[in-house]
């Protein structure tokens, strides 16, 4: 094909007028020149002989005839490399367009194809019928005229749902059949769907020609299954068959903040289609996974998003026996927590009461409860967890005196069990442990190697019943069943047939045990805000967030349905229900596009008889150079007249001209630079106002510039001096007394400043002011829980003392008022091996203007092997302190360090005592658990040299 066309050819006869028009430019003298008047001059013209009249320049002509023939052309349309027309017959032209979620990524190029076909319709006036196979059922598709036509097409947009091809050409073939002799166009994303072949029969059934355009290769790929294994997630890819060369793409892991926080690798190799890519991080981070997408594809089933079926379980922990802190291997569920932990979210009643640890339990809907030689269930509380086994709940049991003690109960057991246990030395016993045999295939432990360091001394045994060999999962050498399992409903029941801690055997001290855990938690299923397996019988889910037709993940769009999930509900990706999230922000249910035995078959050619004109998608990479032409016409044209001004004489005139093209550019500049000012954008300066509900700038870099203690401002101008006076005195004291430098004491309003700059708050308990608002009572919260310390003075030792219990003071019962809305810990008075009395100073008790109320820390976890330790603390630092001795009227002091109010008693060294306490209070909140390690020093030296 020539690389220029013309739309108007005929036009180019008009280039036979050139040589007349040159003939006409040379035949018109130029305009004369005006002179100023001479009269000697003329005269002497007059006598010289007569002149031909002056002709054109021939380069004026030149250029002349050069602005006649661009003219000339652009009337003519010239089209740099045209594009190839595709004949229509001359009658209607059916488009019927592929816009499913395969025709994503280059959907640019497909409409641009379309509107070829459109305008080629469009030049012999024919109608167009456009239609789509992945829209709305009630869709209108003609036919149209060629500029609708246009219109409807640029307003369409891929979508990311399958093709439903035999629907869509039903209804163009029946808007056909007033218009015989059609053309066809059929403009494919290249993938097969089942029924294509009878849809193209009804579609070509009257048509005259069929345009087939077609993908020159199919390239895609995408997610059909993923699979958060024990040690890796694994999520499965295809692709089309016609793709035969080896190939390897990437994909990431993204949270759901979109963060991309892993990577996996998938290799095809010659002539495969599916592959598997893995994912090897640790399982935290593989529950944070969202959604897994191909990188460089920019269509829906290159993603794959996530739900809770996607993350570790919730799995429930229960016993009947009391967590012993001092001796925590003996506890019934150490090891059970131990092996779970890594890759299961942990739940735990605060209570050993079944009666409420149960329900509280089902209360979180587990995936999995674990119970520990639990015995017999209040008969409510079994219920409950009967009805949660047969909704699809996994059940551990492990062995242990109670269970062996208890009544068989079929609906919370796998198997029959005998009634006591089975030990070694005593009857149905063995004369030693017995270890481990060989895992059936048929369990799940079958891809495990049994462990040969295990061995069992007593265990629970199950009745020899005819079904036993299939409920069991692992088994003794003596062929004695180890782990049992069974079906119930649409839950699983398992049994354990030993105790959970190393006391009938060592197989929860062994790696294997963890293993064997793990598998059971694969086969649980997370019950959820949202069951979409239909145990809890149809739901309807409200659409969350879609996946867009270029894989991105978007809010739900007003098209979008609900989606029916459970029991007989579909579950396929439609128009009215496009892959994506379903549900609200308590849970949702993944519906992705692609299922798990998804395959890309490519899309054959129908078998007909009409003529078939092929083609593939490209851009229109045509110019029309008319607007080239016309603009190169125009310029010379300009050349021409500035040619003619200068021919007759206008640049000669002088310097008033000068002077007056002078001034005129002076003027056209002076607008310019005025514009250039009027538009350039202002200076972007900082923003000094502070946000409503912000930090000021200058307060936060003066908070944090040095260490400083706060107060609370009580709005009693007596009590905030004192306070101010008291934090100063101690500041002087610490500089004078420590290496800490702090500087001076703030003023605090808690209703409205941030607290997080400072390490202790000092809050003296007014009675006379105003409660704060639970919005300060919440920040004050959330301060402590970030590692703040508050320091709560009552003042009132000397007339009532702090009363915790029994009677109170005013003062007292303000701060009972105040800490019930603050999660507020167990507390206890210091006790005499607490590191706050050892952080600086060794102290005994902690006055402050008064003596005698103790101070309140949290309380220390009890343990009976600590005697022998030189300090006993928690594991950070005391959140709240609580006092009624009055430590500000102690610290304070005057400019000249004088003491301002006295001591009671009056006893000189009380206030140095009470100086030094808060020297040890400030070294604490500093240290933390630094100065308890500290001490330790001599004993973990002479430990080592041990």
């Amino acid at each position: 094909m020539s690389l220029l066309a013309f739309g108007q050819p005929l036009v180019l006869f008009g280039l036979l007028a050139l040589p007349v028009i040159w003939w006409l430019l040379r035949l018109t003298p130029p305009k004369p020149q005006t002179e100023v008047f001479p009269p000697l001059r003329i005269l002497m013209r007059v006598l010289r002989p007569e002149e031909t009249p002056h002709q054109s320049p021939w380069w004026l002509t030149l250029l002349r005839l050069m602005m006649a023939a661009l003219v000339i052309f652009a009337l003519a349309d010239p089209i740099f490399n045209p594009r190839e027309r595709l004949e229509t017959g001359g009658g209607a032209v059916a488009i019927v367009m592929d816009n499913g979620w395969a025709s994503a990524d280059d959907w640019d190029v497909r409409v641009a194809t379309a509107e070829r076909l459109i305008a080629d319709a469009g030049s012999s006036n024919a109608p167009v019928i456009l239609a789509f196979t992945a829209d709305k059922p009630n869709a209108e598709i003609g036919p149209f005229e060629a500029e609708q036509a246009v219109d409807r097409l640029r307003a369409a947009e891929a979508r990311p749902v399958p093709v439903d091809r035999a629907s869509v050409y039903g209804r163009v073939a029946a808007a056909l059949e007033t218009s015989p002799g059609a053309t066809v166009a059929v403009l494919s994303d290249g993938l097969a769907t089942n029924g294509d072949q009878a849809a193209f029969a009804a579609l070509l059934g009257d048509s005259a020609g069929l345009i087939w355009i077609e993908p020159e290769r199919l390239t895609m790929a995408g997610l059909t299954a993923v699979d958060n294994q024990p040690d890796a997630f694994l999520a499965t890819a295809i692709r089309p068959a016609g793709d035969p060369a080896p190939r390897q793409i990437t994909a990431g892991a993204f949270d759901d903040r979109g963060r991309r926080i892993a990577d996996a690798v998938f290799s095809f190799g010659l002539g495969e289609t599916t592959t598997v890519g893995e994912i090897r991080v640790p399982f935290e981070l593989r529950n944070d996974f969202a959604a897994i997408r191909i990188d460089g594809e920019n269509q829906a089933a290159a993603v794959r998003v996530l739900d809770e079926n996607s993350r570790r379980r919730r799995v429930g922990l229960i016993s009947q026996s009391e967590a012993d802190q001092a001796q925590p291997l003996l506890s019934p569920l150490y090891y059970i927590r131990r092996a779970l932990q890594p890759f299961a979210d942990l739940v735990e009643p605060t209570t050993s009461d079944l009666g409420e640890a149960i329900p509280r339990i089902l209360e979180q809907k587990p995936a999995m409860i674990v119970m520990a030689d639990v015995g017999i269930l209040p008969e409510l509380a079994r219920e409950a967890l009967v009805e949660w086994v047969n909704d699809g709940g996994t059940l551990v049991r492990f062995a242990g005196s109670r269970l062996a003690a208890a009544e068989n109960d079929p609906d919370l057991l796998p198997v029959r069990l005998r009634l006591g246990e089975r030990s070694m030395g005593g009857s149905l016993s063995w004369t030693e442990p017995q270890p481990v045999a060989e895992f059936p295939q048929r369990g799940p432990f079958s891809d495990l190697t049994p462990p040969r360091d295990v061995a069992v001394a007593r265990q629970i045994l199950a009745e020899p019943t005819p079904d036993l060999f299939d409920h069991t999962w692992a088994s003794l050498a003596d062929g004695t069943p180890l782990v049992t399992g069974a079906s119930r409903g649409n839950g699983t029941l398992v049994l354990f047939h030993v105790t959970p801690e190393a006391t009938w055997s060592n197989l929860p001290i062994s790696g294997s045990f963890v293993e064997m855990l793990r598998r059971v938690v694969q086969l649980s299923r997370n019950q959820g805000v949202i069951d979409a397996s239909g145990r809890a019988g149809t739901q309807s889910l409200a659409p969350y967030r879609m996946i867009a037709a270029d894989g991105v993940l978007v809010p739900a769009s007003s098209d979008a349905e609900p989606l029916l999930v459970g029991a007989g509900a579909s579950r396929g990706v439609t128009i009215a229900n496009p892959p994506g999230l379903y549900g609200t922000d308590e849970g949702v249910v993944a519906h992705n596009l692609l299922p798990a035995d998804a395959t890309l078959e490519q899309l054959q050619r129908p078998a007909t008889t009409l003529p078939v004109t092929e083609a593939a998608y490209a851009a229109d990479e045509s110019r029309n150079l008319k607007g080239l032409l016309v603009a190169l016409a125009l310029a010379l044209m300009v050349l021409d007249t500035l040619a003619v001004f200068w021919m007759g004489g206008l640049f000669r005139q002088g310097g008033r001209l000068r002077r007056r093209t002078t001034g005129a550019a002076a003027s056209l500049f002076a607008l310019a630079a005025l514009g250039l000012l009027v538009l350039a954008p202002d200076r972007v300066l900082a923003q000094e106002s502070v946000p409503e509900g912000g930090i000021n700038d200058i307060e936060a870099v003066e908070a944090i510039s040095k260490t400083r203690i706060a107060y609370v401002l009580t709005g009693n101008s007596s009590i905030d001096a004192v306070s101010r006076s008291g934090l100063a005195g101690l500041t002087r004291f610490l500089i004078e007394k420590t290496a800490l430098e702090p500087g001076q004491p703030a003023g605090i309003d808690v209703e409205t400043q941030e607290l997080s700059f400072y390490p202790l708050i000092y809050w003296p308990i007014d009675e006379t002011s105003p409660m704060p608002s639970p919005a300060a009572i919440a920040r004050v919260d959330a301060y402590m829980q970030q590692g703040g310390t508050v320091l709560f003075d009552t003042r009132d030792q000397f007339s009532t003392g702090i009363g915790l219990s029994g009677s109170a003071s005013p003062s007292t019962r303000r701060l009972r008022d105040i800490v019930a809305g603050l999660n507020v810990p167990p507390l206890e008075p210091v006790p005499d091996d607490h590191v706050l009395t050892k952080s600086f100073y060794i102290l005994q008790n902690f006055p402050g203007r008064y003596n005698g109320s103790p101070l309140w820390v949290e309380a220390s976890l009890d343990a009976s092997n600590l005697e022998e330790r030189p300090v006993r603390t928690g594991d950070g630092v005391s959140p709240i302190l609580i006092t009624a001795n009055d430590f500000a009227g102690a610290w304070a002091v005057d400019e000249r360090g004088d003491p301002l109010l006295p001591t009671v008693p009056a006893d000189p060294m009380q206030r140095v005592y009470a100086l030094r306490s808060g020297v040890n209070i400030m070294m604490y909140m500093l240290t933390g658990n630094y100065k308890s390690d500290q001490v330790h020093v001599p004993i973990l030296l002479e430990r080592l040299g041990q």
